[in-house]
């Protein structure tokens, strides 16, 4: 099992956590909502974990650029 982050704004992969038991605590998933939970982590068949995550660019971007917060996908 693995846990990727990608951000969700460009799709840029911002790294990986591999082959080690990681409570979701550790994570910090239980800190989120179910809709932000449905919204930001999916599960693959292999047992690897997608969590859509913020890149430091598009952070930039968006704090630069507060309309840019109506757009679901920015590219940079």
């Amino acid at each position: 099992m693995a846990i990727h982050y990608h951000c969700r704004h460009c799709g840029t992969k911002m790294g990986s956590l591999d082959s080690f038991s990681v409570h979701s605590e550790s994570l910090g998933l239980h800190k989120l909502t179910e809709e932000e939970r449905q919204e930001m982590v999916s599960y693959a068949g292999n047992g690897d974990i997608n969590i859509k995550s913020i890149c430091e660019d598009c952070q930039e971007a968006l704090e630069r650029n507060p309309d840019f917060h109506q757009h679901d996908y920015l590219i940079h």
